[in-house]
Formats: C-alpha cells, structure tokens, sequence
C-alpha cells in the first residue's frame, strides 16, 4: 500500500539520514533550482507534466523518495502523483527549500 507523510524539516533530514533507500526529488523549475538545491537530488519539474510523468513511470518504485519544492506545495501534488502511479512511499518536506537549513549546493 503506497503511503505519503508530510514530514517536518527535522523529521525529514533525520530519516533521510538513515534511509539507504532514498532519492531525493526536486520539482521545481529549473529557475528555482539554478537558486540553490539540495545535493544528490534528481530534478523533475512537476510543471512540465508531460515530462514529469514520462520521467516517473521511468523511476524504481520501491525507492523512497524525498520530494520539495519551494515551499511544501507543489511537492505534495508530486506526492499524490507518484502514489497514484503505484510508487510505495513518498515524503513531503512541510515549508520546502524556503525554509530548508541543511546542506545546499549552488
């Protein structure tokens, strides 16, 4: 059964810490990302849906993924999108890269 949480900012760095079976999932575009990012992610601009969804039914659904966008929107649709498609879990960062104070990467 696919499972989504909305996880604090803590709570997601902390699991993701200790998630060997973790991808990290950037949906904004490609502007926002240019902006600074979280490192080791993969990025998929939810606002280009046909990409997004021919990019997602490319990845492995047993992976947990990580997803943010600016602030915890758009990444939540991500979400909903993924489990739809049968992905198992998914995890939204609440506030997004706004109010991320983990490493970034320029």
């Amino acid at each position: 059964m696919a499972t989504m949480a909305d996880l604090t900012q803590s709570q997601w760095s902390e699991q993701l810490a200790n998630d060997d079976n973790a991808i990290i999932l950037d949906v904004r575009t490609q502007l926002e990302v240019e902006e600074g990012y979280i490192p080791n992610m993969k990025h998929l601009d939810i606002f280009n849906a046909g990409t997004f969804m021919d990019e997602a039914k490319q990845m492995d659904v047993s992976k947990n993924y990580y997803i943010y966008c600016r602030s915890g929107g758009r990444s939540g649709q991500a979400c909903a999108i993924l489990n739809s498609l049968g992905f198992k879990n998914t995890y939204n960062l609440i506030g997004g890269f706004s109010e991320w104070d983990g490493e970034t990467t320029i």
